[in-house]
């Protein structure tokens, strides 16, 4: 702090200058010295030179219009010329990896007096850990990219293997044996799916949705059939520069012929000797257009087949614009007579759709999670806001009708988190084969009931923000934003009204024969 910042002032000090070209005002007792600044304010000068704030304490009605983010940006924190004798700031920045203290912003189990039956101290270190590292290293990266429309930078992810990131976003498995994840916070084989969990919660609360995607989403969808079906080469082969983030890959299933309709697709592959010739397009390709390499669905003579295709000159791929972030890679691709070895089969001829299958559940629970953790944002934003602006002389939280939105709000938020922790619990209990058959109909209703709680709060949300809800950037920037992408939950991994149907086949399926009222 310089040396201008810790002079003090009184009030009267401060009062002394409310005229133009001699401007002071307080904001959480700290004295700022505005003079310059006023025709430059992106409101104009009149909002600093209006009778409640030039020369006055401003902090209700800073707080009323901007983010205290504002204050930590350089240009503005050197306008702070003191303090106000007597008085210290109340409204500090988190240290990174602290905890919320808002109500609700925090699951249960990292709530104080509060207890879980699902979490140990290890998970409680390995979240601390987390949410440091991806404050001080991912945050502010996330903010860049999801702005620019940049993929993330080769620096970050670099600094995102060496913790072995994709890695644990497979989770458990034989493929961590070895690695030192997190820095050595935990062991490999104590690595479970509430680990996993954790972190799909935790890269949500930036608030870029976008980003969220493309924080190497593509490698989480598309290794599984490489490691599950695919030879001991093939993986030796591509898989360790995958995990290193020397490499980028991307599942290629859907197509402009083939949404939710898997076994629908266009995409043709036919043998030619030692390899398969693959002709056709896939759209809304995540992290397609940075791919090394696709996972790709291909139809055949004798049935459907996964293809592990490399990108070469007879594969192409373009941006495809969506109402998220550019960042997030999303692609159509062109297999132009692409031809792909014999040895790139990743299951057998008319094995495909049981491999891309067997893959959705962990890619549901995943979006499940991302999804909740953005909503759980969301409700302690709406917290923050509502107790800080004022509307008819009274915080917006003294209207019941805001009280009730946020009920229902927290309610939502607490079914969902009670919900995914106890299917994450199964699943930690489970083998693959097992997951597949007792969890694909859960999950898939999990996931319906996560999605829809998100979007029925963004509009709760939305609504209470007002205009600033609907305004990219500034005070309801991550209101915006959750608005503006929460349908991408609904439909990614498989969209609301399949899954519903699919939960409850699945749970037909299983009513005893004899079963009667």
């Amino acid at each position: 702090m310089s040396s201008k910042a810790t002079r003090q002032f009184t009030f009267d000090d401060v009062a002394q200058h409310c005229k133009e070209g001699d401007l002071w005002i307080v904001i959480d007792s700290k004295v700022y010295d505005v003079s310059r600044f006023a025709d430059l304010h992106p409101g104009g000068s009149n909002v600093l030179y209006a009778p409640g704030v030039a020369g006055k304490d401003a902090t209700d009605v800073f707080f009323g219009l901007h983010r205290h983010e504002v204050l930590l940006r350089p240009q503005y924190a050197r306008l702070q010329i003191g303090t106000i004798g007597g008085q210290s700031e109340l409204i500090k920045p988190p240290a990174p990896g602290a905890l919320s203290l808002i109500p609700y912003a925090e699951p249960t189990w990292l709530s104080p007096g509060f207890y879980s039956p699902y979490y140990n101290d290890g998970h409680r270190r390995f979240h601390k850990a987390v949410r440091t590292f991806f404050a001080q290293e991912v945050y502010p990266e996330a903010i860049r990219c999801e702005e620019n429309g940049k993929r993330i930078a080769q620096e970050v992810v670099d600094k995102l293997s060496a913790m072995n990131f994709l890695a644990m976003r497979l989770g458990p498995g034989k493929y961590l044996n070895g690695l030192t994840l997190m820095g050595g916070i935990v062991k490999p084989e104590e690595f479970d799916y509430f680990h996993e969990l954790i972190l799909n919660l935790e890269l949500a609360r930036f608030g870029t949705r976008g980003f969220v995607d493309g924080l190497l989403n593509g490698g989480v969808i598309a290794l599984p059939p490489i490691l599950n079906y695919g030879s001991p080469d093939l993986q030796a082969q591509y898989v360790p520069d995958i995990l290193a983030g020397k490499k980028y890959i991307a599942l290629a299933i859907t197509e402009a012929f083939a949404g939710s309709d898997v076994a629908g697709v266009q995409t043709v592959a036919v043998r030619d000797g030692d390899e398969w010739v693959v002709t056709g397009t896939k759209k809304w390709i995540t992290n397609g257009t940075f791919a090394d390499f696709f996972t790709t669905l291909c139809k055949t003579d004798q049935g459907l087949l996964v293809l592990l295709i490399p990108r070469s000159s007879s594969v192409s791929t373009k941006p495809v614009k969506t109402s998220y972030s550019p960042t997030a890679g999303t692609a159509y691709v062109t297999f132009d007579g692409a031809r792909v070895p014999v040895s790139h089969m990743l299951g057998k001829v008319g094995q495909g759709l049981h491999v891309i299958l067997s893959n959705f559940n962990h890619e549901r629970w995943m979006v499940a999670a991302t999804s909740l953790g953005a909503q759980r944002v969301v409700v302690e934003e709406c917290l923050k806001w509502t107790n800080q602006r004022i509307a008819f002389k009274k915080p917006l939280h003294s209207q019941a009708v805001i009280r009730a939105k946020l009920a229902l709000m927290i309610e939502r938020v607490e079914a969902c988190q009670a919900w995914i922790e106890s299917i994450t619990h199964q699943m930690n209990n489970m083998n693959y084969a097992e997951q597949s058959d007792k969890l694909a109909g859960p999950i898939a209703l999990l996931k319906k009931f996560i999605s829809r709680a998100g979007r029925e709060t963004a509009e709760d949300a939305t609504q209470m923000f007002g205009g600033r809800g609907i305004t990219v950037g500034g005070m309801g920037k991550i209101i915006e934003n959750f608005h503006r992408t929460s349908p991408f939950d609904a439909i990614l991994a498989g969209a609301e009204d399949v899954l519903g149907d699919l939960g409850v086949r699945q749970a037909i399926r299983k009513i005893p024969k004899g079963a009667r009222l």
